[in-house]
């Protein structure tokens, strides 16, 4: 497997870390692209890309701080075109179901020269768990901009597991999945269940756009990056997203994770246990 290296890019953020430890696993050589990557990984310094790109065959594409904000397809698509004359073979892009910038960076792989593999996903279920909305649930209130509308809430380890089936086995290349959870939830649903399994009273409150951000710059959150978080969660989050997709089925041939299946084993590690 000596030409086999494969490149994950953000290999220690959620989806990253679970494919590394995959890949690793398997025996399959890694490199981890990230900032304190050997050699360092950065989107933003273009000048630690062909280093990090150097004797790389495949590569996982998740550009931070997402596909889906703005200057994320310009970025892909420069990054995408020296992998091709690097000599990767083959490009595996997560990105965001629905959003605009998210398709662009689709086109900008699927038109590199090299392979390619799309994975679609939604709003990722650990972010429950493993990001701000975390310390939400341990307070008791989870307030986001976001109402009634249902989303099919992506597990990361499904994401993992269509990733290094992509990365690793034959009959990927082309194939674009769109990766969904089993069932259609609101967040207010998802916060419901939460609550019902860590037998807690956890409340869930949609507010305005404007205070959402608002509490993400009292938080610390620089204001750019909450407005375009602010503006990434009002594109996708009116419906366009509400229906579920097979994507997990057509890569692996067996069912996607299930919401309750994430909140029993996450609520059995404490990682919502106030304070």
């Amino acid at each position: 497997m000596e030409d086999q290296l494969t490149l994950v890019l953000a290999g220690t953020g959620k989806t990253g870390r679970r494919i590394v430890s995959r890949l690793r696993a398997r025996g399959w050589p890694v490199r981890i692209g990230s900032r304190k990557g050997e050699p360092p990984f950065d989107w933003r310094d273009q000048a630690t890309w062909a280093p990090a790109l150097r004797g790389v065959r495949s590569v996982y594409v998740a550009y931070i701080p997402d596909a889906a904000f703005p200057g994320a397809a310009a970025a892909v698509r420069s990054f995408s075109s020296l992998a091709a004359r690097s000599g990767v073979q083959h490009l595996v892009l997560v990105a965001d179901r629905g959003a605009e910038e998210a398709v662009r960076c689709e086109q900008a792989v699927q038109q590199s020269g090299t392979e390619w593999t799309v994975i679609r996903t939604g709003f990722i279920t650990q972010n429950f768990s493993e990001d701000v909305i975390a310390g939400a649930i341990r307070a008791g209130l989870v307030a986001l901009p976001v109402g009634g509308v249902t989303e099919p809430f992506t597990d990361a380890e499904d994401i993992a597991d269509v990733a290094v089936a992509a990365l690793t086995e034959p009959g990927h290349t082309s194939r674009t999945y769109d990766v969904t959870g089993p069932r259609l939830m609101t967040f207010a649903d998802a916060v419901a269940e939460i609550a019902n399994e860590t037998n807690r009273e956890i409340d869930y409150m949609p507010v305005t756009t404007e205070r959402f951000i608002a509490t993400l710059i009292d938080q610390g959150t620089p204001a750019p990056f909450a407005a375009q978080l602010a503006d990434l969660m009002a594109e996708v989050f009116d419906g366009r997203r509400s229906h579920l997709a097979d994507g997990v089925q057509q890569a692996l041939g067996r069912e996607p994770r299930d919401f309750a299946d994430y909140v029993r084993e996450t609520a059995a590690t404490g990682a919502w246990n106030p304070g």
